[in-house]
């Protein structure tokens, strides 16, 4: 099993970052029947070979994912595609 792992900083507001986040997963269950739910300020999220969360915070966003062994030889592009989502997601 593989971890990552990435934070960053935004000047949201929780309330705006927890929108975005919100609007995120729905694309995310549509696109790739990732299941989601919230647990306060943090949304859960699983799918088939993956599952993780995003907590949202009043100026930081971090994103923990557990890839299973099929993903994680995909761990690195994982990452990337995580990273350029987040940083577009918060743009």
């Amino acid at each position: 099993m593989s971890r990552i792992t990435v934070e960053r900083s935004h000047s949201l507001g929780r309330t705006a970052a927890r929108a975005k986040a919100e609007h995120l997963a729905e694309r995310l269950a549509s696109e790739y029947h990732v299941e989601y739910h919230w647990e306060g300020d943090t949304l859960a999220f699983n799918r088939s070979g993956a599952h993780g969360r995003i907590e949202v915070g009043e100026d930081q966003v971090r994103v923990e994912v557990k890839l299973g062994l099929l993903l994680s030889a995909l761990g690195s592009t994982i990452k990337r595609e995580i990273e350029k989502g987040l940083d577009d997601f918060l743009g």
